[in-house]
């Protein structure tokens, strides 16, 4: 199946082409149908499989269609996402698309200035992506109103209750209008994404491309046993014998994410920290180095590096294994994506061994086990 056949307009299609797209992924061929017929959609699938242009495709579609009637400059799509890295992540993508339409966009996120999201605000804008706390603080301020939302997307739905965002969510769902169109996207879907669609979907189409208990086969799983103490060499042993290759290291903490960018420094590593303690403009610029080969290695918290979409990213390499097994899942799935293989590396101490059952449990296979430690 190509893009056309999926009736998408020549405008939207036009720009598909030039990002060198010739066809959808599933997720886009099954979601961007429901989407265009206005039906509330449930959409699971692992990470890099397209599913921001499942929706981003359609809902601009469905506004130009619209605005030959309509030629009011309100916010009708409201996408909601947890982090502002995703945030302008997908604000790239909607640029992207909506090239040769008439439909206009911004991004609002919290950590910077916010008077020039205020002056994009007044211009009026068509689709609005944002975070849950500036949104929340932009609405309360009076520079937002929800009222003539139409499409609603709920972005990234198990990490946004993984952070803590539920009451945000219920907040700002209880501004929108009751007659809208709601999408929900999710790399999983646990309990508790099961209890939060029954009360803001009304009959949704459910999409299961496949879960993220069962990473593809692209990504080659290993693990090693090592004392806390040795982590570090360990990572710089490894790192040495990847030379030249970009590697994602994720660490669980920002202080030890500082701790590791040092030691790499100094054995003559180049690595950035990528964490929430950042400023904004250091968080982009490292993501920007880091995308272009300029910063061979990033160290990531879980919530940093959402924002880092790098289809043939090599190496994934967990310095401390998370404490909640999904979140392993997404952590590993910045490699492999596209179709690309990929490789993922754990060091897991005495204390974590507990840690290394959950995770084989949710996934339903054993990890292989490193026979010697670099």
């Amino acid at each position: 199946m190509t893009f056309k056949e999926l009736n998408i307009i020549p405008q939207i299609l036009k720009a598909v082409e030039e990002q060198g797209y010739e066809k959808p992924t599933e997720i886009q061929e099954q979601a961007i149908p429901v989407i265009l017929s206005k039906r509330d959609i449930i959409g699971c699938a692992k990470t890099g499989t397209g599913k921001t242009a499942s929706f981003t495709i359609p809902i601009i579609q469905l506004l130009q269609s619209q605005q030959i009637q309509d030629k009011s400059r309100k916010i009708q799509a409201l996408i909601l996402t947890p982090t502002r890295e995703l945030a302008l992540q997908i604000s790239d993508c909607i640029k992207d698309y909506a090239k040769y339409t008439n439909i206009k966009h911004g991004v609002i996120f919290g950590g910077v200035n916010q008077e020039p999201q205020n002056k994009m605000l007044r211009k009026g804008i068509d689709i609005l992506v944002a975070t849950p706390g500036r949104l929340l603080d932009l609405i309360n301020q009076g520079y937002i109103k929800l009222n003539d939302i139409r499409y609603f997307v709920l972005d990234e739905a198990d990490r946004m209750l993984d952070m803590g965002f539920i009451n945000d969510i219920k907040r700002i769902i209880s501004k929108l209008p009751e007659r809208r169109q709601t999408l929900l996207f999710s790399a999983t879907i646990p309990s508790s994404i099961t209890s939060l669609t029954n009360k803001i979907l009304k009959n949704p189409v459910r999409i299961n491309i496949s879960t993220e208990s069962a990473p593809t086969e692209q990504i080659e799983q290993l693990l090693y046993f090592v004392e806390k103490k040795d982590k570090s060499n360990l990572l710089i042993s490894i790192l040495k014998e990847e030379k030249n290759q970009s590697v994602l290291v994720f660490s669980r903490t920002k202080h030890n994410a500082n701790n590791i960018v040092k030691k790499l420094v100094k054995a003559g590593i180049g690595s950035e920290a990528l964490h929430g303690n950042k400023s904004q403009t250091s968080r982009q610029t490292a993501l920007s180095n880091f995308k272009t080969g300029k910063t061979r290695v990033i160290v990531a918290t879980d919530i940093a590096s959402r924002g880092i979409d790098i289809n043939e990213l090599p190496l994934v390499i967990n310095f401390d294994l998370p404490e909640v097994p999904e979140t392993y899942i997404h952590r590993i799935g910045r490699t492999g994506r596209a179709g690309h293989s990929g490789r993922a590396v754990s060091f897991c101490s005495q204390e974590e061994r507990k840690l290394v059952n959950g995770i084989q449990k949710l996934m339903g296979v054993k990890i292989n086990q490193a026979v010697t430690a670099v």
